[in-house]
């Protein structure tokens, strides 16, 4: 069971709606569970327009519909910002569970989605952010990450997690942290969004990001020749981002053609190694 809400990321309540579900689904199938019952956590302002409440209500039912997840009810209060998540019940085998401690020396780490959510979405806020580059990041944070769940399971996986508020590096650390390896990335493979470069040199990093990079940047090891805008957008908090998986060396092969076949993407973005924690940048 989870539960995760937040104010718009965007302007358009079908899709703050859309996407407040999508992530709030994401919990489960970061364990490699299935999920199969929500409930609505709703913070409206009275001065918010009908038409607008139903929007973000629709944009969560829907998306919960394409999980196979019903939306059995919830609860609603008045706000002066508009909050929306949801609760969320699932199941998952225990053999098959996918947890932080679960990562063992010699995997290889995918990553399902782009980074680049947050410093854009901030761009949105600042109204810097273009039509195109808004449309990018709102349909990857739309998508459900039930099939990358669904390969991770297939293929003998144990150690994963979500990317969300504690940016890939800071949730990176965490899966490191408790399965006492280390993670080896290179920056050249790791994926953005076509537009993350640009807002990350107009610096739209939102508070969270720099947060992250107080908490977590004592157990990041970076090469020199990283730039600064890079090492943020490692920072930067992501909303209903991918999954980062840890898959057998044996079974990468099978998996990388499985995801082609199901048109789910992937990134190899590095690997894990025998160590107590510690994040590599190379």
């Amino acid at each position: 069971m989870t539960t995760d809400f937040f104010t718009p990321v965007v302007d358009d309540p079908y899709d703050y709606g859309a996407i407040a579900a999508a992530n709030s689904l994401s919990d489960v199938y970061a364990m490699g569970g299935k999920p199969f019952l929500a409930l609505n956590i709703v913070g409206l302002p009275k001065s918010l327009a009908v038409e607008h409440s139903s929007e973000i209500l629709r944009g969560g039912a829907e998306v919960a519909k394409s999980a196979g997840v019903v939306i059995a009810g919830g609860h609603s209060i008045q706000d002066e910002e508009p909050k929306y998540g949801l609760i969320v019940l699932g199941f998952v085998e225990p053999e098959e569970m996918i947890t932080k401690a679960g990562a063992k020396a010699g995997d290889v780490l995918v990553l399902t989605k782009p980074l680049g959510f947050g410093v854009t979405t901030t761009a949105i806020k600042q109204e810097k952010a273009s039509d195109e580059d808004v449309d990018e990041v709102v349909e990857w944070m739309k998508k459900l990450n039930d099939k990358a769940s669904e390969l991770a399971i297939r293929f003998g996986v144990q150690g994963g997690t979500d990317i969300t508020g504690y940016s890939f590096l800071g949730h990176s650390y965490e899966v490191a942290e408790a399965s006492k390896v280390n993670f080896k990335f290179s920056v050249k493979k790791i994926p953005f969004t076509k537009s993350a470069d640009k807002y990350a040199e107009l610096w739209t990093f939102p508070g969270g990001a720099f947060d992250n990079k107080s908490y977590f940047e004592k157990h990041v090891s970076f090469a020199d020749s990283i730039e600064e805008k890079t090492r943020m957008l490692l920072f930067d908090p992501q909303t209903s981002g991918g999954l980062l998986l840890c898959i057998p060396k044996t079974n990468i092969d099978s998996f990388l053609e499985s995801a082609e076949e199901m048109n789910q993407p992937v990134w190899v973005v590095g690997e894990v190694i025998e160590g107590d924690g510690k994040i590599i940048v190379e």
